[in-house]
């Protein structure tokens, strides 16, 4: 049944899903997988280069040691002051003491059972890198069961770490920053809720969905959209990417996006069709899954449509041609695995993309992590395996992925010939 023509604020409450909940939600689909594996490590006698331009320690070239954030962070060791956001946790918690180490430390939920395959998948990324920059040394792994992330992180302060690399899950990101606790500096791999307050020791680096909004709604707008529907499914991810992208819309002067709950009974899909034939959008947004998203594409004529390969998993033979024509956020690695740049990173051996994701999303945290020398950096520029990734004033390293599209079957580079 067709929802009314407004965004639909109430998601289905879940439990805590197999997968970790990147960005909230999660930034990737949520399908089953198996045990976990460790995918087989970079040997030593492996020369491939680092696969980005690096400095010291693995550290961006362009990036001066000793700088200091000019997000209002500085370092510690310098003798500065930060001015944190409002809020009282924020306002409490000290910065970090200078480091005593040259160590980097990846904080994950390994030892919890729920998220314990995620966070190998990134610890796996995070290490390679590390061995490609020939850090691998200086990285220290800690990780933690239920209710363990502030004891890990005061662990991480213990060992006198340059910085500390995580959490993972938002729930141990709350915890975390509602603690007070004193933390070396952080680079958390999810984000706290827009209105909530970091604590000045803590910087993001998620694998969001939000940024895929943004990009499409920006991508939409140059392909000459100007109305926009948006088929949802009922999982928390699919309403954070819908609400996010109808944010993003309405905010770059779009109006407000008719939003149509997804259902696959034949005759929800017809009427889906009948209702976009009485008022055509110039595009719409598919906030689903790849199964369910090949489902609803045939209903929909030659509409532009938009998604974000974050919700995907990997579409059967039997399903991907009918995703032909959609326009996906992806991340570089997974829509151009050959490129030369991603020479040194593993082989992709995952039996999901979920699983390829965080393994990137590790592999780039290793080189954002290492831009922290004598505190945080004042600016940050990298073209990474998950996307092009930018430091933000307010603290946040953000991700910009890049534009596939289905043809034949197959994600391509959405600007290549057809």
């Amino acid at each position: 049944m067709l929802s009314s023509p407004c965004i639909r604020r109430g998601a289905t409450s879940l439990a805590r899903i197999a997968l970790v909940a990147v960005l909230g939600a999660g930034a990737f689909s949520c399908a089953e997988v198996g045990p976990a594996t460790r995918a087989p490590a970079a040997s030593t006698a492996r020369v491939a280069p680092p696969p980005y331009p690096t400095g010291a320690w693995g550290q961006p070239a362009g990036e001066q040691p000793g700088a200091t954030g000019a997000q209002g962070a500085t370092s510690a060791g310098a003798g500065g002051s930060a001015v944190a956001p409002s809020g009282t946790a924020s306002q409490q918690a000290p910065l970090p003491p200078p480091a005593t180490t040259n160590l980097v430390a990846i904080v994950l939920p390994l030892d919890e059972p729920a998220f314990a395959r995620a966070a190998a998948a990134v610890r796996d990324g995070f290490l390679d890198s590390a061995q490609l920059a020939g850090a691998k040394d200086r990285c220290v792994v800690i990780g933690y069961g239920h209710d363990g992330v502030v004891a890990a992180f005061a662990d991480a302060l213990a060992r006198g770490v340059r910085v500390a690399v995580g959490p993972l899950v938002r729930s141990d990101l709350d915890t975390l920053a509602a603690s007070g606790a004193t933390l070396p500096w952080t680079l958390a791999l999810n984000q706290l809720e827009d209105t909530a307050a970091l604590p000045p020791a803590i910087y993001t680096f998620p694998l969001s969905v939000d940024s895929d909004a943004r990009l499409l709604v920006r991508r939409a707008r140059a392909d000459g959209a100007r109305t926009v529907d948006i088929v949802e499914g009922t999982t928390l991810l699919m309403h954070r990417f819908a609400k996010a992208f109808a944010g993003a819309w309405t905010g770059d002067g779009g109006t407000a996006p008719a939003d149509f709950a997804f259902d696959a009974s034949p005759q929800a899909l017809l009427d889906l069709r009948g209702a976009l034939a009485k008022s055509p959008p110039d595009a719409v947004l598919l906030a689903l899954n790849s199964r369910h998203a090949s489902l609803v594409k045939p209903f929909l004529g030659t509409v532009a449509t938009y998604a974000s390969g974050l919700v995907f998993e990997r579409p059967t033979l039997a399903t991907a041609h009918d995703l032909d024509g959609i326009r996906v956020a992806e991340i570089p690695w997974l829509l151009t695995p050959d490129a030369p740049r991603f020479a040194g990173l593993t082989p992709r051996d995952a039996d999901s993309d979920a699983l390829e994701r965080l393994y990137a999303f590790g592999f780039d945290a290793f080189h954002v992590a290492s831009s922290f020398r004598d505190g945080p950096p004042q600016s940050f520029d990298l073209d990474g395996a998950t996307g092009h990734i930018t430091l933000e004033p307010d603290r946040r390293f953000v991700r910009e992925a890049a534009l596939g599209v289905y043809r034949d079957g197959q994600l391509v580079p959405l600007d290549s010939s057809p």
